[in-house]
Formats: structure tokens, sequence, C-alpha cells
């Protein structure tokens, strides 16, 4: 699907709810790779190659349009998509920790902190102040994450304070997408360079790290890869359309999803605790949808903040 046709379906309540599903489906995928190969191999070493498989598959749609027309690589925006970059390495590297060394519950607590962080951000940054209604669904969403683990964090480590900080990490380079997509057209701009980014920055670490790989080893990073690359697609097309902690909020389905999934796949039985729990992260991302965009997610390009 390319870029505008992504553009007018997620223009749409209905596609913008289903570009979040579809992220968090993808982003699950991802996730389970991580952590399977972060037991074996580096962070530089992970990301060296998956970032430079999304680069050239961002550069290789960018070069695919369906009038003749090669998309330009060009950024009206670069300072801003290089802070964006830099988050966005920052925020990998952190969650790569976090996922070596803490049960997938854990690490996901800490992304329930994604939609407060974002709401933060988006006041100074996007001058989209959230109003008390808001901050409310945002709490409730935040407390579902939490009855959906209602055995509390571990003591403090390193691994933890890793999820925290990608977590601020990735909130941030989420508003930022949004500030650059009012100027920008093309989604995958904002794919391209901070995966860029991430590939010549890994490569200059990766020679002290290195171990060899075998063929299963590379299928992994590549299907990782494939996984990252579309989901963060799909997430910067959403972005665009949605205020960032109305689309962070509901990323928090991904829990939703990883339930089902463990349900359907793995025959693991969800606890009540866990039916509750996932209750009220929907009802609050429904609530928030409604009550901050009137249930229409398609919004008209505005002036740079």
């Amino acid at each position: 699907m390319s870029g505008e046709r992504f553009s007018v379906f997620a223009c749409s309540a209905f596609g913008g709810l289903m570009l979040i599903l579809l992220y968090c489906v993808l982003a699950t995928g991802a996730d389970a790779i991580t952590r399977t190969v972060a037991q074996s191999f580096e962070a530089p070493q992970l990301f060296f190659f998956s970032g430079g498989i999304v680069a050239v598959l961002s550069w290789l749609m960018c070069r695919t349009t369906t009038e003749g027309k090669v998309t330009s690589l060009r950024s009206k925006r670069p300072r801003t998509l290089a802070l964006r970059s830099m988050l966005f390495i920052a925020a990998s590297v952190f969650y790569f920790f976090a996922f070596r060394s803490l049960p997938f519950a854990e690490v996901f607590v800490f992304i329930a902190l994604v939609p407060i962080f974002a709401a933060l951000l988006s006041g100074p940054i996007l001058g989209e102040p959230v109003g008390w209604k808001s901050w409310i669904a945002l709490s409730a969403g935040v407390a579902g994450m939490f009855l959906l683990y209602p055995d509390g964090l571990a003591e403090l480590t390193f691994a933890h304070s890793s999820a925290a900080l990608g977590a601020l990490c990735g909130s941030a380079a989420m508003v930022l997408a949004r500030h650059i997509s009012r100027d920008e057209d093309n989604a995958l701009l904002q794919v391209f360079y901070p995966n860029l980014a991430l590939f010549l920055v890994m490569g200059c670490v990766l020679p002290f790290v290195y171990k060899p790989m075998d063929g299963l080893d590379m299928l992994l990073i590549a299907s990782y890869a494939s996984l990252l690359f579309l989901a963060r697609w799909v997430l910067v097309v959403a972005l665009t359309h949605m205020k960032a902690y109305v689309a962070t909020l509901l990323m928090n389905l991904q829990f939703v999803v990883m339930i089902v999934v463990g349900a359907v796949v793995f025959a693991e039985l969800p606890s009540l605790n866990l039916i509750i729990g996932a209750s009220v992260i929907i009802l609050a991302g429904i609530y928030l949808l409604i009550e901050t965009t009137g249930f229409r997610l398609g919004q008209q390009r505005t002036s740079t903040v």
C-alpha cells in the first residue's frame, strides 16, 4: 500500500484504529524477536543489520511510486528529524537492555507510561494541551496496565531504569514525528533517516562486540527488521492524523493482543485481573478518542508550532 493510500485510509476513525491495531501486532512480533536475539548478541549487532535493512527498504519504497515519480528524500525539517533520530537510537538501545533482562510484563508496565509522557510533551512541542477529562482517561489507561500485573515490580535495577528511559525517549520521538508530519508529506522519511542513523552509529561499535551468526540468526534479524519497518511506517502514518497521546494510549492495545495470542496459540487462559485490566485500557482508549477528537481522527495539516 502506498503512503498516499495509507494517509487516505488513516483519515477515517476506523482506519486510524486499524492502523494502531496493526502496529500493535507487528510490534509484538518484533519485541519477541528482540528478546530472543538479545540473549546471544549485543545491541549494536542487532541494530546494525536491522537498521540497515529497514533503511534500504524505506529507500526502495521511496523509489517506487504509482505515477512514475521518485519521492524525494530531502526533509523540510532536517534539524528536528536529526533530533528524532537521536531519540530513536537512545530508545532502541534502552529497550534492548530492558527486554534482555526483564519479563515482557515488567517492560510493558513502563511502556504504559508512554501516553503520559506524550501528553506532557504534546503541549510545549505541538501546542496540543491535554484537558482534565483526557488526563482522567490517560490515568485510567495506565492504571489498567498495573491491573494486568498486580504483583508489582521487583527491586529497581538497571534494566528497569532502561525501560523507563526507553519509554521517555520513545515518547519524545513519537511527539516529534507528529510535529515533523505537519510539513512532510512522505512518512517514509521518518523511517529512513532514524534507521540510517542507527545503522551508522551501531556500525562504529560493531567491531568491538561482533559474534559470528548462523543462518537462523540472520533470518531472525531479517524478520525483526521487516516487522519493524512495517510497524514504524504504520505508526508514523497514524501519528500524522492522530494526536500523539491518543495514539500512544491506543497502542496499549498491544497488551490485549498479547493476551489473545497467549490464549489462542499457547492455551494460556487469562486471569480475572488480566481481563479487568484489558477492559479498563480499551474503555479508556475509546473515551479518550471520543473526548479529544469527536471520533474524527483525520486532522488538517497546520503550520509549525
